[in-house]
């Protein structure tokens, strides 16, 4: 698919998004897509929760409580302090993504490399969260079907967008995905809590495509956070915005000069008949293709590999001083971004095959005690990841790039070599989903010294029974320490 010729996306897609966002009900979506939309839900505040713990939520929300400003919703982490909802939105944001442990879109297109596109949750979660706090501080009342619905239908926008979006726009240009596409999810979901229609609701999706931004040469760095929580700062400004009266193209998606043409030199035409939603669950992107849920909080291209070296220590009893070497064979669709061939900081470590090994091979496990500067950068952390290596596998490459695979061969201090194929059916995604007890003990260990047991049963009640809850707002107080 490399340098595509330039081609307008036709089609009407922006005037469809607002008609999805304007006339969706909670009646209207299918119950499979509800039972995975309150996982989703669920799994996002756990990660934003787990933010808490991050230096790239303290700036954030250092920043937000500088600015100050009208009293919107809380800061998230900072006790009874509010600040404006688009700020809100960006910390909530920015918490979210801040151990990459967010959910990720699946593709079925092969032509979409690793099969893998944005990070759908975060963006509308985080302006869900900030709107419907901002509509309660002036006296409305946001239930608990009117926050799922708006989440709902940003989720569904932005991953019809992410799936109908050449590839060229992350190949070649390297944007970052959940940058140039999550905002339109949270405007979204926001210009549906605040009740937009029509053209002012277009103009608050048009918006988005003049404010689109994110690359991956800051992945690995606090910025990586920063462009989701920015995604999800400027899809509520853009709501905000237009339910003000500012101005933008009717058509900023399509077209010319539209979104597709100008991020990804256009999108798949025959794929624009698939709409947003419907009735059957199969037109839902939630249900199908369906979304991955981490089990590790670094990028998903690692977890297959991650696993099969927990496997083969298991099977064979192998301790870190047995171990003289370890080679690891996959695919240039895994190892490409995977970029830091020696981890030094645990924002380096997301994208380390070398660094986030070393963590199985030392802990047996990859989580938040792992993930920190003073682990990665340990002289006992440092020597083992010397002793791993990464390699393109022709044979692999021939497979294909939408399927990850990888080989691991590990070499033991008496000569001995051990090869094990990390599983295809990836834990967490679609084909071998994490089960409802797996997704509650991940909001444990997310939460873990952060928010009290009491809490994190209350807020399992909360989400499970989400589209019935009388008051919405209660969610965002449920998850302020």
């Amino acid at each position: 698919m490399s340098n595509p010729s330039p081609s307008a996306c036709p089609g009407t897609v922006t005037a469809e998004a607002a008609a999805f966002i304007e006339t969706l009900s909670v009646d209207r979506i299918p119950r499979e897509a509800v039972r995975i939309g309150r996982r989703c839900v669920l799994d996002g505040l756990s990660v934003m929760i787990a933010g808490l713990a991050e230096e790239t939520w303290t700036v954030l929300a250092d920043d937000a409580q500088a600015q100050g400003g009208r009293r919107d919703a809380l800061l998230f982490g900072r006790g009874r302090t509010k600040v404006p909802a688009p700020l809100a939105a960006r910390v909530l944001g920015g918490a979210g993504h801040a151990h990459d442990w967010d959910d990720t879109q699946v593709s079925n297109d092969p032509r979409h490399q690793y099969g893998l596109l944005t990070h759908p949750t975060v963006p509308p979660l985080a302006a869900a969260l900030a709107v419907s706090q901002m509509l309660a501080s002036s006296g409305a009342r946001v239930t608990g079907a009117d926050f799922f619905t708006a989440f709902m239908a940003g989720f569904e926008v932005e991953c019809k967008l992410s799936e109908w979006l050449l590839p060229f726009a992350y190949k070649e240009r390297s944007f970052h995905s959940s940058g140039i596409v999550g905002l339109f999810a949270a405007a979204a979901t926001s210009a549906r809590l605040l009740g937009l229609t029509g053209d002012r609701l277009r103009m608050a999706l048009s918006m988005c495509a003049s404010m689109a931004a994110g690359s991956r040469v800051n992945f690995g760095t606090m910025s990586k956070p920063l462009q989701v929580a920015r995604a999800a700062e400027n899809g509520v400004t853009a709501a905000l915005l237009a339910q003000r009266g500012f101005t933008a193209d009717l058509n900023g998606l399509d077209g010319e000069w539209g979104w597709f043409r100008v991020y990804g030199n256009g999108c798949f035409p025959e794929k624009l008949a698939q709409g947003f939603g419907g009735a059957r669950k199969e037109n839902w992107s939630i249900v199908s293709p369906g979304v991955s849920v981490k089990p590790y909080p670094s990028g998903i291209l690692t977890h297959q590999t991650m696993d099969g070296m927990l496997d083969l220590l298991k099977t064979h009893a192998i301790t870190p001083q047995m171990i003289e070497r370890i080679d690891v064979y996959a695919g240039s669709n895994v190892l490409n971004p995977i970029r830091f061939a020696v981890a030094k900081t645990h924002l380096q470590a997301k994208f380390s095959m070398a660094g986030l090994l070393t963590m199985i091979i030392l802990r047996h496990r990859a989580g938040r005690q792992e993930f920190t500067n003073e682990f990665v950068g340990s002289p006992e952390s440092q020597a083992m990841q010397a002793r791993i290596h990464t390699h393109v596998d022709p044979q692999i490459e021939a497979q294909g790039m939408e399927i990850i695979r990888s080989r691991i061969e590990l070499l033991t201090r008496d000569g001995h070599k051990l090869v094990h194929w990390a599983p295809e059916k990836y834990r967490g995604g679609p084909l071998n989903p994490l089960s409802d007890e797996d997704l509650a003990a991940k909001l444990a260990a997310c939460a873990d010294g952060l928010l009290d047991r009491e809490r994190q049963e209350k807020l399992l009640r909360a989400v499970r029974r989400l589209e019935k809850l009388g008051n919405a707002v209660a969610i965002a107080r449920l998850i302020q320490p």
